[in-house]
């Protein structure tokens, strides 16, 4: 028999985090935020390795977000959003983007904000397993191809910040509810994607052998 989802909603208790192991389905709920790669690269080089000094406006984006972020949830997502007559938007595809193009900033942002997951697909690095269990947090695989599906769990966008970088790039504030995924990096050292990769490498010696 499958085991029913975990549902989980932000912000998000470390003993919920601690209690999830690889593997365990989920359905999540609350607010989350998306990021991808100019996001990342924004906030670890202005508010982490402080590499460029933020202007007033990086500090009240940065001031906004803190709260959300905080125990929260970092989604990597390109969505496609309409805006509506009345000024709102409404997302109309959400599927997960590529997350190993974050690995150089993941572990660090996850640290800096003490984040509770980052939802994605591909699986990530070993800097960001070992910031999960240091956290602690987990890595939450979405299911690729399933854009339309997923913006369906989207019911209300709060609000969008950094949308100078194009909407895809921009940070969105939004509301979910029943967001499928899965955990696939815990807070235990364990990751799916490093045991799918070993076992193939095996099944490949061995066919080669």
């Amino acid at each position: 028999m499958t085991e029913a989802a975990v549902s989980l909603t932000t912000p998000i208790a470390d003993a919920a985090i601690l209690s999830l192991h690889s593997g365990d389905s989920v359905l999540l709920n609350g607010v989350i935020v998306t990021a991808r790669d100019r996001a990342h690269q924004w906030l670890y080089e202005r508010f982490i390795r402080q590499s460029v000094a933020p202007t007033l406006d990086d500090l009240i984006v940065y001031d906004a977000l803190k709260p959300y972020l905080n125990n929260g949830l970092i989604y990597h997502c390109g969505p496609i959003v309409a805006e509506l007559p009345d000024g709102s938007y409404q997302f109309i595809a959400a599927g997960p983007t590529t997350s190993i193009r974050e690995e150089p900033y993941q572990a660090e942002i996850i640290q800096h904000f003490n984040l509770k997951g980052v939802i994605g697909k591909g699986g990530m690095g070993t800097a960001t397993l070992q910031a999960c269990a240091q956290t602690p947090a987990v890595y939450f695989h979405a299911v690729g191809g399933a854009a339309a599906l997923i913006a369906q769990s989207v019911i209300e966008v709060l609000d969008v910040y950094k949308l100078e970088f194009g909407m895809p790039e921009a940070m969105w504030v939004i509301r979910v509810e029943n967001f499928p995924a899965v955990v696939t990096m815990d807070a235990h050292n364990r990751s799916l994607h490093e045991q799918i990769l070993t076992r193939s490498k095996w099944n490949l010696e061995n066919l080669l052998g």
